[in-house]
């Protein structure tokens, strides 16, 4: 259920969505819009009903029940064009099953407030290099709305699929009569678990001309910089090689180590996805597929490996 929290009057709305996901891309983007510009809180999805725990929290050895994920709609009067800005943030992606109803509930907000256009990002995984300037990718609901972005270097997204809340949601805007726009910033195949500001300033580049938001990138650049480096660093100490101001000390691996931590942990919404195919593959071995290609996703297959072949063991016993 959607609680309103204020009833501003908005010119023609755009709506853009945004979730954890690889690299962070989507998620990170929004953030930054939320964090840049005056936004105002809007509504509040009470997502208490798309997403079922499949564990309990624990902290400082307190058992507790986890906290559910919500979603908050954000608006921004934009001065510089005749649209206003609806955004939308989620902590996560709902359970598998329930995310056409999110996606529903979501739309239905949207009718509401008289959206023509909905925005979703999300990353699309190519062999590059880490170092290496991302494109961003385009899928739309008419090819009409992809010339509008003709003049900002993108890729068409001729064949494929988008999977998951970003690609689903669009369809039934589709369905709705709403129009929709997915932009996929590239990322290299191995940093999926990791943080990947270039890629999603690459999305934001786009927005910021769609729009006029007249964003700076500083921040963003400088981020950028410093998880490129660090990248770089470790992929040093991994070969062997020596870095140019010299070999890594024992402090300086700590320190990579410790600061990569942060951005090479698996996204809690994929976490909380897994677990949930396990559940369901425990119940019936027809979802070990789907369980299988989730942690090849996110190349997470070796953790997890035990306990997955554990489903078949458990069957044959």
């Amino acid at each position: 259920m959607i609680k309103n929290i204020s009833t501003p009057r908005l010119k023609s709305p755009v709506m853009i969505c945004a979730w954890p996901g690889m690299g962070e891309v989507a998620i990170r983007a929004a953030l930054y819009l939320k964090e840049n510009l005056p936004f105002k809180e809007l509504a509040k999805l009470d997502a208490h009903d798309y997403f079922e725990p499949a564990g309990i929290a624990v902290k400082n050895g307190i058992l507790d029940l986890p906290h559910y994920a919500g979603g908050l709609f954000y608006y921004y009067k934009n001065p510089g064009k005749n649209s206003d800005i609806i955004l939308f943030i989620s902590d996560a992606q709902p359970n598998t099953g329930n995310v056409a109803e999110y996606s529903k509930e979501i739309i239905d907000f949207a009718q509401k407030q008289h959206v023509g256009l909905i925005y979703s990002f999300a990353a699309m995984t190519v062999p590059i290099d880490h170092s290496q300037n991302c494109r961003v990718w385009i899928a739309a609901s008419s090819k009409k709305l992809i010339q509008t972005f003709k003049g900002s270097n993108l890729k068409t997204l001729n064949d494929g699929q988008i999977s998951g809340l970003n690609g689903l949601i669009l369809g039934i805007a589709k369905n709705r009569k709403i129009d929709g726009v997915c932009l996929l910033g590239e990322i290299p195949i191995y940093t999926i678990q990791i943080e990947n500001p270039k890629a999603s300033m690459a999305v934001l580049e786009v927005i910021n001309k769609a729009l006029n938001l007249e964003l700076n990138f500083n921040t963003m650049k400088e981020r950028a910089k410093f998880v490129e480096e660090e990248i770089n660093k470790l992929i040093g100490y991994i070969k062997g090689d020596t870095p140019p101001a010299g070999p890594l000390s024992e402090e300086d691996i700590d320190k990579i180590k410790k600061e990569l931590a942060v951005f090479t942990k698996l996204p809690e919404s994929g976490r909380k996805k897994i677990e949930e195919l396990f559940k369901l593959a425990g119940e019936d071995l027809k979802n070990a597929g789907e369980l299988k290609n989730e942690l090849d996703k996110w190349s997470v297959f070796k953790e997890y490996e035990d306990r997955f072949l554990d489903l078949f063991r458990k069957k044959k016993s």
